[in-house]
C-alpha cells in the first residue's frame, strides 16, 4: 500500500501544472525537493559544442580538441553568479581503439561559467529561468616534464599533446600516459581522469581529484599550472599498470578499481580540509565480499600540511557507486550515490540519491581490513531522491540523465517571499550530442544544470554553512589563462 501511495503522489505531481507541482514538492518530505530552474549549455562564442580552449585540431578519435561536454563531472560555486565546471578525461565514448580504452589525448581542463537565477515572470514553467554562459576554459599543465605513451604496439601515435612546449606539459585523458616502472600514484604521469573539483577560500587555487591515480592535485586557478600534489595512502594505488582498465583490475590484488577511483572531492567551509571519496571499493576490500564489497574509503587531507589525516568508511546501500561529495558544514557532507540507469543508458533512471553523513566522532579505518572497516562506516540519512524530485516536476524517467555527478550549493534566493537555499546538480553527458532511448529513438543529450531549493527544515537538524570564497584581485584576475583561446591557459607565458 505504501508503494501505491508513493506512485499515486508522483503521478499526481506529473499531471499538475508547474506552479502546483512546485507547491506539492515544497509540502513533500525532505527526500523530495522542488525543481526551481533548469539550464542548458551546449555552445559558446566559439560555436556550437565548442569550448573556449582555442584548440583547433582533431584528437586521435576524430573528435575536435575543443569539444564542449562532460563538464557535469564536477561543479563548484565560487561567488556572485560564477561557477566552475569540470569535464572528465574526454570523449572516450567514441569507439576507435580498445587497446587504449578508446581514450584520446584530450587535454584536461575546467570551465568558468556564469549562471544567474532570474525570476520567471510568465505564468508557466519553473519559478526561475537560467541561461548558463561559458566565460573561459582553462587547460591544466605541469611546469615539469610528464610521462606520455609512445603509442608503440597500440595502433596509435604518441600521446604528447601538440601544444606542449618547453615550459608547459599538459595533462591528458589518454590511458597509456604513464610510467610502468612506478605505481599508479606517480605524479609524473600525464594521464589524468578528472572527476572532483573544489576551490580554495582565497579563490586562487582549484583542487582536483581523479580516477587514474587516484590523484589529488592543486592548480593555480588563473593559469592552470599544477602547484602541488597530495600523496594518498599506498593501499589506494596499483602496482601493475595497463592502458586497458580491465587488465589493470585482473592483474592487481590491491588498489583502486579502474575508472572508479577518487570520484568525489569536498572542501570544508573553513577552507582547511579536503575530503575525497572513492567511487567504489578497493580491489582488496571487494575480494573480501560481504559488506566490505560495498565499502568506499574516504580520506581527509589537511591542506596546509598536505598530509592525509584520517580515513573513513562509507557503505553503499542503493547505488552502484558514488559520484560526488560536497560539504554541508565543517563536519557534515552530502554524498551523491547513483547507478548507471537513465538517459544515455537506454533505460529509465532509478537511483540518483543524495545522502547526508557526519564525520564528527567517526572511527578512523585506515589500519583496518574491509570487513572490519565496514562495521565502522559513517551513519547516513537520505537527504533527497533526485529521480523522485524530477518525476514530481514532470520529467520522464527515460530523459533523466544516467550520470548525475556534479553537486554544489549555490546562492540563496527568494521564492514566494521566502528565503531558500539552492542545490545545483549537473550531468556528465559523455560528450555525446545525442543518445538512444530504450525505444531506439534518438534524443538530445545536453549538458544540463538542475537547481533545487530547500530550507533549513529540510536538513533535519543540520545547518548549512556556505563556503565564502574571496575573489583574487591579482594582475590577471581569476579564471583567465594566458595565450590564445579566451583564457585557455596555454601559449607563451609572460615570465
Amino acid at each position: 500500500m505504501k508503494k501505491i501511495a508513493i506512485y499515486t503522489a508522483l503521478l499526481a505531481c506529473a499531471l499538475a501544472s508547474a506552479s502546483e507541482r512546485y507547491a506539492m514538492a515544497q509540502a513533500s518530505p525532505s527526500t523530495t525537493l522542488p525543481l526551481i530552474a533548469l539550464g542548458t549549455l551546449d555552445k559558446s562564442r566559439a560555436g556550437d559544442w565548442a569550448d573556449l580552449s582555442g584548440l583547433h585540431y582533431k584528437l586521435e578519435n576524430g573528435a575536435q580538441a575543443n569539444l564542449l561536454g562532460g563538464f557535469g563531472s564536477a561543479i563548484t560555486y565560487v561567488s556572485g553568479n560564477t561557477f566552475l565546471a569540470l569535464p572528465d578525461r574526454g570523449p572516450n565514448a567514441i569507439e576507435f581503439n580498445d587497446a587504449i580504452d578508446n581514450t584520446a589525448s584530450y587535454i584536461n581542463r575546467f570551465h568558468t561559467i556564469t549562471m544567474e537565477l532570474k525570476p520567471n515572470k510568465s505564468k508557466s514553467g519553473l519559478p526561475f529561468t537560467l541561461t548558463p554562459e561559458l566565460k573561459a576554459t582553462t587547460l591544466l599543465w605541469s611546469p615539469t616534464p610528464l610521462v606520455y605513451g609512445t603509442g608503440e604496439g597500440l595502433g596509435v601515435g604518441s600521446g604528447v599533446p601538440p601544444i606542449n612546449n618547453f615550459i608547459q606539459h599538459f595533462f591528458t585523458g589518454r590511458s597509456d600516459d604513464f610510467d610502468p616502472d612506478h605505481n599508479s600514484g606517480d605524479p609524473n604521469d600525464a594521464r589524468f581522469d578528472t572527476e572532483g573539483m573544489r576551490i580554495s577560500n582565497d579563490g586562487r587555487s582549484v583542487f582536483i581529484s581523479d580516477e587514474y591515480g587516484p590523484y589529488v592535485y592543486e592548480f593555480d586557478r588563473a593559469t592552470g599550472m599544477r602547484t602541488r600534489s597530495f600523496r594518498l595512502p599506498s593501499s589506494f594505488y596499483l602496482t601493475k599498470l595497463s592502458p586497458v582498465g580491465n587488465t589493470e583490475i585482473s592483474e592487481n590484488t590491491a588498489g583502486r578499481v579502474a575508472n572508479k577511483g577518487m570520484e568525489g572531492l569536498a572542501i570544508t567551509p573553513d577552507g582547511r580540509t579536503l575530503v575525497g571519496i572513492m567511487q567504489n571499493s578497493l580491489i582488496q576490500d571487494a575480494n573480501e565480499g560481504g559488506d566490505a564489497a560495498n565499502l568506499l574509503r574516504m580520506v581527509t587531507i589537511d591542506i596546509a600540511s598536505g598530509r592525509v589525516t584520517h580515513q573513513y568508511g562509507y557503505l553503499l546501500t542503493t547505488g552502484s557507486g558514488v559520484s560526488e561529495i560536497t560539504a554541508l558544514n565543517n563536519h557534515e557532507f552530502i554524498v551523491d550515490e547513483r547507478d548507471g540507469h537513465g538517459r544515455a543508458d537506454a533505460s529509465n533512471a532509478k537511483v540518483k540519491q543524495l545522502f547526508k553523513i557526519d564525520l564528527d566522532g567517526a572511527t578512523d579505518i585506515g589500519s583496518m581490513d574491509g570487513t572490519t572497516a565496514a562495521t565502522y562506516a559513517v551513519p547516513k540519512t537520505l537527504f533527497v531522491d533526485v529521480v523522485a524530485s524530477l518525476v514530481a516536476a514532470g520529467w520522464d524517467p527515460a530523459q533523466i540523465p544516467a550520470k548525475i555527478e556534479g553537486i554544489s550549493f549555490g546562492p540563496d534566493v527568494s521564492v514566494s517571499g521566502k528565503k531558500v537555499h539552492t542545490l545545483w546538480i549537473a550531468n556528465d553527458n559523455d560528450f555525446l550530442e545525442q543518445v538512444a532511448l530504450k525505444d531506439g529513438s534518438m534524443t538530445p543529450n545536453d549538458n544540463q544544470f538542475f537547481v533545487f531549493s530547500f530550507t533549513d527544515e529540510d536538513l533535519g537538524g543540520s545547518r548549512l554553512v556556505p563556503q565564502e570564497v574571496k575573489e583574487s584581485s591579482g594582475p590577471f584576475g581569476p579564471g583567465h589563462g594566458f595565450g590564445p583561446g579566451y583564457g585557455s591557459g596555454f601559449g607563451p607565458l609572460p615570465w
